[in-house]
């Protein structure tokens, strides 16, 4: 089922600039190419190869694998280390898969996409737009975040909000991929996501990394504080937007994916922005709970907003850069 949209979207891509072609980009341009031939592959195969990178991954002196089964320490403390040991390769596994799927994201027709996903809860976004103020559709950052966006956009012309990568080549890359299935929006832009909204548009965005600029609170997640943006409830009190869950399932062997659009988030805004945070982590943390190996457990999710909260993750952690450290748009209302 198709949804129409009143506006066509289009992303700005710059030329190709001569400086991509230095030795500098040598290695972006090999992984590049690596990735179109996994484009070309049949899904089984695509899979099998993301299995086999998730295996080298889980096996690598990583600060993020280290990242990886702290925040699993935490956040499932009733797992025995062996489960927990086992719930890390998973996710391994499951990140090595979503690095191939940024092939098809990028690349392949939305006929294939198609054929490899099945979307439930189209009508609750048909509903959403009806109403003539646009749709906030919010997720999380699962593996299959890239295959996810672009599945989306095979239903609805698509805003994706996203932070650009510091690799110019890749970044222009990225930005062209996106733009062949919808319109990509930096995390910063503000204003192009509310005219979007204003023009009854579809904007997607996951704010559920950690967030320490104006407008943060320290929200539960899985029973404990994490630095959160309150941007969804700012940014539907000034649009008046409809907003909505859209979450993603990669299905057992080569079945695919299963999508699912949420129906619309009754009463939000509420009175208290912590109450609107508190309700998206429940849902968040209930489909996390549906596929733990496939969120990116991978990210500082508990950075404290201050010195005053623990210090998780030790010689792992980072000094605070509140400028670059979000990916939720910070709105100011």
């Amino acid at each position: 089922m198709q949804v129409n949209s009143s506006r066509a979207s289009a992303g700005r891509i710059s030329v190709i600039r001569p400086e991509f072609f230095t030795p500098k980009y040598w290695l972006t341009w090999s992984g590049i190419g690596i990735l179109r031939v996994l484009e070309m592959l049949p899904y089984a195969t695509q899979r099998y190869v993301g299995s086999r990178i998730g295996m080298l991954i889980r096996h690598l002196p990583s600060v993020y694998t280290r990242i990886a089964r702290r925040n699993i320490e935490l956040c499932f403390p009733r797992l025995s280390p062996v489960e927990q040991t086992q719930l890390l390769e998973r996710h391994c596994e499951s990140l090595g898969i979503g690095l191939c799927e940024i092939a098809t994201t990028w690349w392949s027709c939305d006929e294939r996409v198609r054929k490899l996903a099945h979307v439930e809860g189209v009508e609750h976004l048909v509903a959403a737009l009806a109403k003539g103020r646009g749709a906030i559709l919010v997720g999380g950052h699962f593996t299959t975040i890239e295959i996810a966006t672009r599945i989306l956009g095979t239903v609805v012309p698509l805003n994706v909000v996203y932070r650009p990568t510091k690799n110019a080549l890749l970044a222009r890359v990225m930005c062209k991929g996106f733009s062949r299935h919808g319109n990509p929006i930096a995390h910063d832009d503000i204003r192009s996501m509310i005219r979007a909204l204003k023009h009854n548009e579809a904007v997607w965005y996951a704010p559920d990394q950690s967030y320490r600029n104006k407008g943060a609170v320290m929200a539960n997640f899985f029973a404990i504080p994490a630095a959160t943006s309150t941007a969804t409830s700012r940014l539907a009190r000034i649009s008046g937007a409809a907003v909505l869950t859209y979450f993603p399932e990669r299905l057992p062997g080569n079945a695919g994916y299963r999508v699912h659009i949420g129906p619309e988030l009754q009463d939000y805004p509420g009175d208290s922005a912590m109450h609107d945070v508190d309700r998206f982590n429940a849902l968040l943390q209930a489909q996390i709970l549906k596929v733990p190996e496939q969120y990116l457990w991978m990210h500082r999710r508990f950075k404290g907003l201050s010195a005053d909260y623990p210090d998780y993750y030790g010689r792992d952690a980072r000094p605070a850069r509140p400028s670059h450290e979000s990916r939720s748009p910070s709105v100011e209302a």
